[in-house]
């Protein structure tokens, strides 16, 4: 079977992004596919490479980003929610006139399209919220 995901909830202020991605681990270890996560809402500051948990806790945007790496899981944020809270690639930031960035690679930028494309190639969508 396979799943995408719909990730709603920030880092380490609701236990959306941990369910997902321990849901995610879950399915993959039965043998089915996470076709793609698509992060909407208060979800986007999953992808912000300014995250600096403490030591002793889970790096949820680094534990992300070895999901891709280790099963090819295309992580989508929602570029018009992201530049609403101050999330945006270098592209995005040289647009806006502004000096930083802080959403990079395995992390792309994406419209609501893409969730719509994520939800026709999955059997199942999943909200995390």
């Amino acid at each position: 079977m396979q799943y995408g995901l719909l990730v709603m909830g920030a880092p380490y202020s609701s236990p959306a992004p941990h369910s997902a991605l321990r849901f995610s681990h879950a399915v993959l270890a039965r043998g089915h596919q996470i076709e793609g996560v698509f992060f909407y809402h208060d979800g986007v500051h999953n992808a912000s490479s300014l995250m600096a948990p403490p030591q002793d806790e889970l790096n949820l945007r680094e534990a992300w980003a070895e999901l891709n790496q280790q099963h090819g899981v295309q992580l989508d944020v929602c570029i018009a929610a992201a530049l609403r809270r101050g999330l945006m690639s270098e592209s995005e930031a040289q647009r806006h006139g502004k000096q930083a960035s802080n959403v990079a690679s395995p992390f792309e930028l994406t419209g609501l399209g893409q969730l719509l494309e994520l939800q026709h190639r999955t059997d199942r969508l999943i909200t995390f919220a």
